[in-house]
């Protein structure tokens, strides 16, 4: 059975978000209201983290470190511990964050318990639409968790991160998987393609000369 090739199937492109569609994606949240602020920090967090969706809700205070070397610890696919740096200016709003009275989840729905599959979605669609009003590209994309994940994934890989840094920061199992990112962006391979020589052919149709039609009739 092990034998038996595996089906082949259309693999469709990694989708991300651009840098102007985050930066709208966080100025949507209104951050003078609970759940904006609540929000905001959620969007930052996963996006600057690529953490999987179960990650994010599973969150809690204590799993924050925010001294010397700040970093959020969580336990992913197949109870994997890893843990995840953060950046100075994510670090100071969760600081900002945590001075919110709330329960030890770290982005709680309004009565204090774990947002749900479904409330995440809620959020990120209504933000998905007041951003698209600045951001018109964000009417064709779904924002989801997971296309965050493969944003910070493509950050990375276009700064030039080695692919098995980016598979250890996204809980990979395998360098390989981190291989879908290669073929997302044109960015990369426009830039491979102005790093080599331009071919200098002639146009015209090739014609060969009498000793290799001799060499080809002779096989």
């Amino acid at each position: 059975m092990l034998a038996i090739p595996s089906k082949r199937f259309t693999r469709t492109l990694v989708e991300f978000l651009t840098r102007s569609e985050v930066d709208a994606l966080l100025a949507a949240p209104d951050q003078y209201t609970w759940s904006g602020r609540r929000d905001y920090a959620f969007i930052l967090v996963a996006v600057q983290t690529g953490l999987r969706l179960s990650e994010m809700t599973g969150l809690r205070r204590l799993d924050l470190v925010l001294g010397t070397g700040a970093h959020v610890r969580v336990v992913g696919k197949g109870r994997k511990e890893r843990c995840t740096p953060i950046a100075k200016s994510t670090r100071a709003v969760l600081k900002a964050w945590l001075r919110e009275p709330h329960s030890d989840v770290l982005f709680p729905n309004a009565k204090g318990e774990r947002l749900t599959v479904h409330g995440v979605q809620y959020l990120l669609n209504k933000h998905r639409r007041i951003a698209s009003k600045i951001c018109p590209s964000l009417k064709q994309k779904r924002v989801t968790v997971h296309r965050l994940r493969h944003t910070m994934a493509m950050d990375l890989l276009q700064e030039g991160v080695d692919r098995s840094v980016i598979a250890l920061w996204l809980g990979h199992e395998s360098v390989e998987t981190t291989q879908i990112y290669l073929a997302a962006t044109l960015a990369m391979k426009e830039k491979a393609l102005a790093k080599t020589t331009p071919r200098r052919g002639r146009p015209g149709r090739y014609r060969p000369g009498d000793r290799l039609l001799a060499f080809l009739n002779d096989l």
